[in-house]
């Protein structure tokens, strides 16, 4: 099993969600993050600057199983690119185990 998380644009939150859920990727968590990027000067608009030091995101957390993986990498892929900087970051790292609370279960049965 792979735990993956996300970091992507508030804005396209919904757009992920829907996606994953179009792909049978019911149950995950998620909140909301600020975080400091690679971008260093400030936007421009309506003549007023605004500082991107300090960048609002939301953090997606899911785990899956080995074989579903790639799938749902290229679910958030697809879903929260803007293809413009700051679209945000996957991370992928090994779960050893995962337990359902209620029936006991374990293993993928549990994530299900």
């Amino acid at each position: 099993m792979k735990k993956i998380e996300a970091v992507i644009r508030k804005s396209k939150f919904d757009e992920v969600k829907e996606a994953l859920h179009k792909i049978e990727v019911n149950f995950f968590t998620y909140w909301d993050v600020t975080g400091v990027g690679n971008e260093k000067e400030g936007h421009v608009y309506r003549g007023i600057t605004y500082s991107t030091t300090d960048i609002q995101r939301r953090y997606i957390s899911v785990v899956v199983s080995d074989a579903f993986l790639e799938k749902t990498i290229d679910t958030i892929l697809e879903a929260a690119s803007t293809e413009m900087v700051g679209d945000g970051k996957i991370f992928i790292s090994d779960i050893q185990e995962t337990y359902r609370i209620r029936t006991k279960e374990k293993g993928t049965d549990a994530i299900k």
